[in-house]
């Protein structure tokens, strides 16, 4: 039996009645390319596997590598990878097709995790992940949530997030100190606000986030003066969690004009 490895963030999904809620709530067709990232014992895999679905598989653990290679031999529409997620280029791997994303995301890299799969968000047609319940909280926080910060920002502009359930410690092997949820991403079909330079955009949240105790007076400093929040119609004296998506975009707009 394979030991859980704590460098890999390795949680067993192990419940057949919460695997089938994801199953459902994933709804696969056949001739769909869909790429599950951490398939680990294949809770997952098997499912999708069985409903027709191209299934493309990446596995950073080659002795789970190796034991699903062996499992899904004879199955003809389903691919492995043996690598890292951070490293890939779902673009390239998907050969320009439109896909879906899945996985019981490792918890030690989620959040850089979904950085790097939101670049590909104009070809991917929805996500289905499990995370750790916290890590949800934070993408769907709205202004005026403590939880509101770089993450909820940049999920909300590349799409709409459901939160569909939680699912608790006892469904893994071994058990999570935390509670989990499965949460959906939808690509927007168009982005909700105007963004023209998106790393300055970045730079600024980042910027504003990593002081997110103080106000958009000081936590903005060298990008935006108190005139220019004023000025795009911003009080200067709010923190950056106050803030919506709209406001982010014209203090952008302030800052590549100063």
């Amino acid at each position: 039996m394979h030991r859980a490895r704590k460098r890999f963030g390795q949680n067993f999904l192990t419940d057949p009645r919460v695997v089938q809620r994801i199953v459902d709530a994933i709804a696969p067709r056949p001739g769909q390319l869909i790429v599950e990232i951490g398939p680990g014992q294949a809770a997952l895999t098997g499912p999708l596997a069985d409903s027709g679905a191209e299934l493309q598989v990446v596995e950073i653990d080659r002795d789970l590598a190796g034991t699903l290679e062996r499992t899904f031999a004879a199955r003809e529409n389903v691919r492995l990878r043996v690598g890292d997620a951070l490293q890939i280029d779902f673009g390239e791997w998907s050969e320009g097709r439109r896909f879906r994303l899945v996985g019981n995301l490792p918890y030690n890299i989620s959040t850089p995790l979904l950085f790097h799969l939101l670049k590909w968000s104009d070809r991917i047609e929805d996500m289905h992940f499990m995370l750790q319940q916290e890590v949800v909280e934070r993408m769907a926080a709205g202004p005026g949530s403590k939880a509101r910060g770089r993450l909820s920002v940049m999920c909300q502009y590349y799409c709409d997030i459901t939160t569909l359930f939680t699912v608790p410690p006892e469904a893994f092997e071994p058990a999570p100190r935390v509670q989990s949820a499965i949460v959906r991403l939808t690509p927007h079909a168009r982005p909700p606000v105007r963004i023209d330079d998106m790393a300055l955009f970045q730079k600024l949240l980042t910027q504003a986030f990593s002081m997110r105790r103080k106000t958009l007076r000081n936590c903005l400093r060298g990008l935006v003066d108190a005139d220019g929040i004023e000025a795009a119609g911003i009080d200067p004296g709010l923190r950056p969690e106050a803030l919506d998506l709209q406001q982010f975009a014209d203090l952008a707009r302030r800052a590549a004009s100063e």
